[in-house]
């Protein structure tokens, strides 16, 4: 019993947020803050090569838009919720990933909260993020296509809308790991 307690333990601790159910947003003290992100993402190649889904998502004014309209330029997609801590604490180094390869890449946060702008934009409001909009997933088109249950999920496309590897779990965008996984498709 005592090894089973433990290794759920574990479990919970290695995991990122679980999509499967909605949870109350987390209290203002963990809104993001310049943090030391791990990176526990797992790497996963395994839909290298598939298109983008077209999925419909809202772009930051509210406008219906599918990942198909960024297609000439690589893309990040980083699904991600203002409950969920990992996703909270990479917020900021995925905008400064997003300020230093603006010109070469496209930065998506795409919010899976279920009450959309609502949350979503007095969250960003609160935050000092420079580059990153505020998209919104609020059917979780796009999670529920990508079926990772875990929050933050973070998927690369080439400039051809192709899949180069996904991040499942949290990451330090703006560290040596991100900047070695990005190499290839920005051609650094």
């Amino acid at each position: 019993m005592r090894s089973e307690i433990l290794l759920l333990l574990g479990a919970l601790a290695l995991a990122g947020c679980d999509r499967q159910s909605e949870q109350a947003p987390q209290p203002a003290e963990n809104v993001a803050a310049p943090v030391k992100v791990e990176d526990t993402g797992k790497l996963d190649i395994e839909n290298r090569g598939k298109a983008m889904p077209d999925a419909v998502f809202q772009d930051p004014d509210g406008e219906k838009i599918s990942l198909g309209d960024f297609k000439g330029k690589p893309v990040l997609v980083n699904l991600w919720a203002t409950w969920c801590v990992p996703c909270v604490k990479e917020m900021p180094t995925l905008d400064a990933l997003a300020a230093r390869e603006k010109d070469r890449l496209v930065v998506l946060a795409v919010s899976q909260d279920g009450n959309g702008k609502a949350v979503v934009d007095p969250w960003f409001a609160k935050n000092s993020l420079k580059m990153i909009e505020a998209y919104i997933d609020p059917e979780q088109a796009l999670g529920d296509h990508f079926q990772t249950g875990m929050l933050p999920t973070t998927i690369l496309y080439d400039a051809q809308g192709k899949e180069v590897w996904r991040v499942i779990g949290g990451m330090d965008w703006d560290g040596p790991r991100a900047n070695t996984l990005l190499a290839e498709t920005l051609g650094t």
